[in-house]
């Protein structure tokens, strides 16, 4: 029994010293999974340094036998107090992200998350339950057998295991920081190929004229990665011209030029082949071709053919003649593709008429945005959209399929936005019973939009597009989406109306 409860306090502590320390390191991650979690921001602030401290005096005193009892009651606290707050937002049919380990792992909550709490919280009971009256090893007991020299041999032992655990936690935070870079890029050359101010360099892409590198790669379908294997060379022998499009599922830009390249695969099957290859794992591009309904997208393994043909970065796109060479310079971009595009099938320039989208029954239905946005229809779908969170990731709407969902269009520093803060901030804790999830298209910085305090979840949306596919022309605007996709009210203007969707009235 002396030796379980040891196993079990070591365990303890090495959760407890790895939480700890993770959340140190991520202050303002820790503060804002606390406020996802339910917690007012008047508390999460000071509650995000107190939480990892406590973790770290409760694995201390875990290595000490005469206060191991009382560390397991802390702990069996704790780890029930986490339980019960996963609990909590499972049942309203929230997801935060648990942070548990800071930036080392943190994942939205589900039911798994809780039974892993609610083993903790049994391993915490056990020691609560018998660490009382059996005698406690000392872990450190071991250590009056050791030679002065070899107590010596030990601390630099930890020392050097120290600094190298201080390495790696550097290296982990650099390459957060460079994706979040990364992210950051990748919208910037987003916003600069809409304006048409990117393109290929001299060095990107093969010579006109010269050979098309052959390539044979699986067919993905929306099921998954089907059997059928196709060559450039069957691609070649439809007789038209072939249009390689390079794509990437992480790519923010990609993401929104696959609505446009399944209509071209549509309208212009006749005059063009347009092609699809995309990397990254099956999962990832099955879900979108599901969800744009595109035909031909071929999976290389890694960037085999993004290399054989030169292409520095997705989207990218070239042009094959049928008789096997390269018929066009590397499109780079989402206006270069669509200006490419347009000269193959001898059309007016994309360019000057971005496409907005709205999925209907039978595809995708295409609107040009220069003209007045129309307003939702209810019972129509809602445009599908993708936009970076306030931590870089790209979440969809139909990420939100399932449950009724409030899609709140919002600027930081809206003088209108900001009156109705306060309610919204109300509703969060204090949601009426049936309501719905709610998510903000903002536009704006990070910092502008972590200061205003809110739980849900927050998109950048700079350029207001999304905003104008639904046909909001300000803030704070506001439409109802049902847990099938489709619109479910109309446009709302202003808080008392904005509030009225979520259930609640405005305060005086």
């Amino acid at each position: 029994m002396s030796l379980a409860l040891l196993f079990a306090r070591l365990l303890l502590t090495v959760i407890f010293v790895v939480s700890g320390v993770a959340k140190l390191a991520d202050l303002a991650g820790s503060r804002q999974a606390l406020r996802d979690f339910g917690v007012p921001a008047s508390f999460a602030r000071p509650l995000g340094v107190l939480l990892p401290l406590v973790e770290l005096v409760i694995a201390g005193a875990l290595l000490v036998p005469v206060l191991a009892w009382w560390a397991a009651i802390g702990a069996f606290v704790l780890f029930s107090s986490f339980a019960l707050g996963i609990g909590y937002n499972l049942a309203r049919g929230r997801t935060p992200d648990c942070h548990c380990f800071g930036q080392l792992h943190t994942t939205p909550v589900g039911w798994p998350t809780l039974i892993r709490d609610l083993v903790l919280v049994a391993i915490a009971a056990f020691i609560v339950g018998f660490g009382r009256a059996t005698t406690s090893l000392n872990p450190f007991g071991w250590l009056r057998f050791l030679t002065v020299f070899q107590r010596v041999e030990l601390l630099v032992g930890l020392i050097l295991l120290g600094l190298l655990a201080l390495m790696i936690w550097v290296v982990i935070q650099i390459m957060h920081q460079q994706g979040r870079m990364l992210v950051r890029l990748d919208a910037m050359e987003g916003q600069l190929a809409a304006a048409g101010l990117v393109h290929a360099s001299e060095t990107d892409g093969l010579a006109v004229g010269t050979p098309a590198p052959t390539f044979r790669l699986p067919v993905l379908t929306a099921d998954g990665q089907g059997e059928e294997v196709i060559a450039l060379e069957d691609l070649r022998a439809r007789e038209k011209p072939v249009l390689l499009i390079f794509s990437d599922p992480g790519c923010g830009p990609c993401q929104e030029l696959l609505p446009e390249v399944a209509r071209w695969q549509h309208d212009y099957a006749d005059t063009l082949t347009t092609v699809v290859v995309s990397a990254g794992t099956i999962e990832a591009n099955r879900e979108k071709v599901r969800e744009h309904g595109m035909s031909v997208v071929l999976l290389q393994q890694q960037a085999e053919v993004l290399n054989a043909y030169k292409v520095a970065g997705t989207p990218g796109a070239v042009l094959v003649y049928p008789n096997g060479t390269i018929g066009s310079a590397l499109a780079q971009g989402k206006a270069a593709i669509s200006d490419l595009v347009a000269q193959v099938v001898s059309k007016p320039s994309l360019r000057m008429m971005p496409l907005a989208v709205f999925p209907g029954r039978n595809g995708n239905s295409i609107v040009p945005t220069n003209q007045q946005p129309p307003n939702p229809v209810i019972g129509k779908a809602a445009p599908v959209f993708a936009l970076p969170d306030l931590r870089g990731r790209m979440i969809s709407l139909a990420d939100f399929r399932g449950a009724k969902t409030l899609v709140l269009f919002w600027k930081p520093d809206c003088g209108f936005c900001q009156n109705m803060l306060a309610d919204l901030k109300d509703w969060e804790v204090h949601p009426p019973q049936f309501a719905p999830r709610l998510l903000l298209v903002s536009t704006g910085s990070v910092d502008a939009n972590q200061a205003l305090g809110l739980r849900s979840p927050i998109v950048l949306d700079d350029g207001f597009r999304v905003g104008s596919l639904f046909g909001a022309q300000g803030t704070p605007m506001a439409v109802l989406v049902d847990a099938n996709g489709a619109i479910a009210s109309h446009l709302a203007e202003g808080a008392s109306e904005v509030l009225a969707l979520a259930g609640v009235s405005q305060k005086q």
